[in-house]
């Protein structure tokens, strides 16, 4: 049984603010050791689960943040920065099953930590067929595409519910209760690593058993729709062949949800 870990920054044990996930900040350092923990405590309950095999995506900014000298050595690591499927890269291969490590939830959720979907500076809001969509959505939908399920995710309490209000009953590990954008009631790794262990193991023991949720799809055809924070990075996106601009939002529609995030990520890519 071969499972992929798709990791974040933003929800990961003790982070609160963007120095902690930015690599240009001192305190960069620590949470990136962090990060690594958080990801290891997975890899241990996956194995634990009964996954003969794991797949960790380093799918923070520019996917060069976990480090591989002290990754648990079962697993390997997709890293660096472009890849096809970018956060979820692995995913095509014959998985089976997809953790959620630390996610957030999406752009303008109350009393979530860094709270963005994608692009802090660009996107303003996202919508699948009208639905407002996060990264975990997003992520989850191309999962469903290839047929893979979601089995847990691991975050403050925001993006653990969002996890759940759409993906159903996944397993969910939360390692702090966000009081705002900045701020939250951590625990220390010696208790959310165990957590994030037992989740991991929970989740791929359902997967083996048939009770884990189903693979969370996108009916089409997939009408995908942006607005910028700013009408210039409109401007820019809008020359995406087939996409159509009204003001700052952008709207692109296609029959796949692989499709529709290449499409995403490259109106991201021209609207900078």
């Amino acid at each position: 049984m071969k499972i992929l870990i798709a990791a974040d920054m933003e929800g990961i044990t003790g982070v609160t603010h963007w120095d902690h996930v930015n690599p240009g900040h001192a305190e960069y350092a620590r949470f990136r050791k962090l990060m690594t923990g958080d990801v290891n405590a997975a890899i241990r309950g996956t194995f634990a689960g009964g996954a003969t095999e794991v797949i960790v995506t380093d799918g923070h900014a520019w996917g060069r943040n976990i480090l591989i000298e002290e990754l648990d050595p079962r697993a390997r690591l997709n890293t660096g920065s472009f890849s096809p499927l970018s956060m979820i890269q692995g995913i095509a291969e014959g998985t089976d099953g997809v953790l959620f490590i630390g996610y957030h939830a999406r752009i303008g959720t109350p009393q979530a930590i860094l709270d963005h979907t994608w692009s802090d500076e660009r996107v303003a809001n996202l919508w699948i067929n009208g639905q407002l969509f996060g990264e975990t959505e997003l992520n989850a939908a191309v999962c469903g595409h290839f047929g893979v399920p979601a089995l847990m995710v691991s975050g403050d309490q925001a993006v653990c519910a969002e996890a759940t209000e759409f993906l159903g009953p996944v397993e969910t590990a939360i390692v702090k209760l966000a009081s705002g954008r900045m701020a939250a009631e951590c625990w220390p790794p010696e208790v959310t690593w165990p957590k994030i262990q037992e989740a991991a193991c929970r989740a791929v023991t359902r997967l083996r058993e048939g009770t884990a949720p189903q693979p969370f799809r996108v009916a089409p055809p997939i009408t995908m729709a942006i607005e910028f924070v700013q009408s210039e990075m409109a401007d820019k996106a809008a020359l995406l062949p087939g996409a159509q601009r009204t003001a700052r939002r952008l709207e692109y529609t296609a029959d796949d949800m692989v499709t529709i995030y290449r499409a995403f990520r490259a109106a991201q890519s021209l609207a900078k």
